[in-house]
């Protein structure tokens, strides 16, 4: 009688195997493909869209955090490389990060008051170079998200805060 259930539990086995490996696999290009239309439906791609402070209704991705401001830059690199200026803005703390098309953070900048100088970073697709003056980062494929991050600290200082956030710019090369 055991006999003849172990295909069957093997297969069963196999199936769970598979289907999880498919889900792992799948799973962080299916969240970023959602995530990069919900984004880009917002300002389109390749520059920030700067976000007002998260509400209890605020829901486009994830549950956003209330005490952050986000600034996000959809980015596709089929017409050249993406370059940032970024300006970190004085704030308890300031954060650059970019995410390629499987959601692996390529880059990440961030600080807490200190060392808060621009900088330039020019986002990479396979063949492209980066112009003088701007650091390389590769990523895999053509299109992901540049994210900012501000902690706010005191909602009375949020309107200097968003002035001086717009100053970080992303744009296609050329």
């Amino acid at each position: 009688m055991i006999r003849r259930w172990i295909g069957p539990l093997i297969a069963g086995a196999v199936l769970g195997v598979v289907a999880w490996q498919g889900t792992l696999t799948m799973a962080p290009d299916a969240l970023m493909h959602l995530a990069l239309k919900r984004v880009s439906a917002v300002g389109g791609p390749n520059h920030f869209t700067h976000a007002p402070l998260a509400t209890a209704a605020s829901r486009a991705i994830v549950r956003p955090s209330p005490d952050l401001a986000y600034s996000s830059c959809p980015f596709d690199l089929g017409k050249g490389p993406l370059l940032i200026d970024a300006v970190p803005v004085l704030a308890p703390y300031w954060s650059l990060s970019i995410f390629d098309k499987h959601t692996n953070a390529v880059l990440v900048r961030n600080g807490m008051k200190a060392a808060y100088k621009p900088f330039r970073i020019a986002v990479l697709a396979a063949g492209q170079v980066a112009p003088a003056g701007y650091e390389a980062v590769p990523v895999d494929g053509r299109s992901g998200i540049a994210l900012v991050r501000i902690l706010i600290d005191d909602r009375a200082r949020f309107p200097v805060i968003d002035r001086e956030r717009r100053a970080t710019t992303c744009r296609v090369a050329g």
